[in-house]
């Protein structure tokens, strides 16, 4: 193995890295915040070290407001769909005065023959 010095090992079985869902984190600080489970037991099971243990939790506190706030979000996609929906009638009532206007306007050019 070249470029490794005599008498030193490389670890070719390092666990890899897992990647934690939203969810499964969830579950995680759960057993520990509600089910009572001690940070050690929770964090070997998972084999996980107490610092992203503990720097999941605090995320979580961090950012746990957002949880209360989907229902101002819905009401705020409520009101932009409603406000879209007035503007492409708005719109299709301006094309409609367009095409009227259009017409009446080749209508007036026809009879004084410029068409």
């Amino acid at each position: 193995m070249g470029g490794e010095r005599p008498g030193t090992e490389v670890s070719r079985t390092s666990q890899e890295r897992k990647h934690y869902g939203p969810e499964e984190k969830v579950a995680i600080l759960h057993k520990h915040l509600v089910e009572k489970v001690a940070v050690s037991q929770v964090c070997e099971e998972h084999g996980l070290s107490p610092n992203v243990f503990y720097r999941w939790q605090k995320e979580f506190f961090e950012n746990g407001a957002a949880a209360f706030r989907r229902n101002s979000r819905d009401s705020k996609s409520e009101k932009l769909t409603g406000e879209v929906e007035r503007l492409r009638a708005k719109l299709a009532k301006k094309d409609e005065v367009i095409a009227e206007l259009l017409s009446e306007h080749v209508a007036l050019k026809k009879s004084l023959g410029e068409i």
